[in-house]
């Protein structure tokens, strides 16, 4: 498991993070796990994937890391989004507080169970425990009602649900559960 390394991307990674987003929506999880198509990543122009992974590679707004083999594939990736108070999230919402939003939570079939998610989800809360002016307080995600597997690995890594759920914008029938990680105090 040591032979990867988690780091962010690079700007001009770009088709890397495009190559790696159509796996993941091409993954059977992908209905109760992304808000995207295969479809609609794959219509995407060329400009804006480059505008993701530069968006992603710097910067305080966006940062995605991925799970990088010994020969350079890429088999996992996280995305944290900072939203600051004020401002709207993804589903409209107002944001009452500064805080890290994961997203985009992939491992390719054959390394989950591996670790690899452990080690994502490590490295995108360090980076959002290290903002500063203003420091982040807490990050969250959110996870599709059926999609357990994957609210079942948030719980085991110390996220919880806060009851807050919003309707999934594709499926207005199905819901969207919030999980929320504390930053612990330091003392």
């Amino acid at each position: 498991m040591n032979q990867y390394v988690i780091r962010p991307v690079r700007g001009d990674e770009w088709k890397k993070v495009k190559e790696l987003r159509i796996a993941a929506l091409n993954d059977p999880a992908a209905p109760v796990a992304f808000l995207e198509t295969v479809e609609e990543a794959e219509g995407r122009s060329d400009e804006f994937w480059q505008g993701r992974a530069e968006g992603g590679s710097h910067g305080r707004a966006a940062r995605q890391f991925v799970a990088e083999g010994p020969g350079g594939e890429w088999v996992g990736s996280v995305t944290v989004l900072v939203e600051e108070s004020g401002t709207t999230d993804i589903f409209d919402r107002v944001i009452e507080q500064d805080q890290g939003h994961l997203v985009g939570v992939f491992v390719r079939p054959d390394q989950r169970g591996t670790g690899l998610t452990e080690r994502l989800f490590e490295a995108a809360l360090e980076w959002v425990w290290s903002l500063e002016a203003p420091a982040l307080e807490r990050a969250r995600l959110f996870v599709h009602e059926d999609n357990a597997r994957a609210a079942g690995f948030y719980r085991r890594f110390g996220f919880e649900a806060t009851g807050n759920v919003v309707p999934v914008p594709t499926d207005p029938s199905a819901q969207e559960r919030e999980y929320v990680l504390q930053r612990l105090a330091v003392v």
